[in-house]
């Protein structure tokens, strides 16, 4: 079932209940080291659901995507995809979990992060990347993320 908000199909129940046009004011994040190697991560608390970061880039066919190939690359649809390699979207640097603590939510063509959870000050961010990124780019070299780790080490 779709939703119209702002002149938009929307899936996301959640995205209509949270959002407003005045509440897309980017959190306080900062890139620096972690696992994976570099991390976005929480500059101050966040609270379940409240919105983070915007995903941005160019919008490039699924040809292009194909051709450009890279790690930055957010699917939007079967033909669209976002290509965030620019260093200004800082968003790109927010890793991949198996236990994530963000989630996306993809709305005219625009991707947002949102909080799962409440996320702490430091406390680094991540989403899960999807079943296909993760065989094809994570799984060949073993997922770095927290709870892998964490799993790894209890063995």
């Amino acid at each position: 079932m779709f939703h119209s908000v702002y002149g938009y199909r929307v899936t996301s129940i959640k995205y209509l209940m949270t959002s407003s046009k005045n509440n897309y004011k980017t959190k306080k994040v900062k890139v620096k080291r972690s696992q994976a190697g570099l991390g976005l991560f929480a500059d101050e608390s966040i609270k379940k659901n409240d919105f983070i970061i915007e995903y941005t880039g160019e919008i490039i066919s699924q040809d292009e995507a194909d051709q450009r190939g890279g790690k930055y690359l957010f699917e939007l649809s079967s033909r669209r995809y976002i290509d965030g390699k620019s260093r200004k979207n800082i968003a790109r640097y927010i890793n991949h979990s198996c236990n994530p603590n963000c989630e996306t939510d993809i709305v005219g063509g625009r991707v947002y992060v949102y909080a799962r959870r409440t996320i702490q000050k430091d406390d680094e961010l991540h989403y899960d990347y999807g079943k296909e990124y993760v065989d094809e780019h994570i799984k060949p070299y073993g997922c770095k993320c927290a709870h892998c780790t964490v799993k790894k080490k209890g063995r």
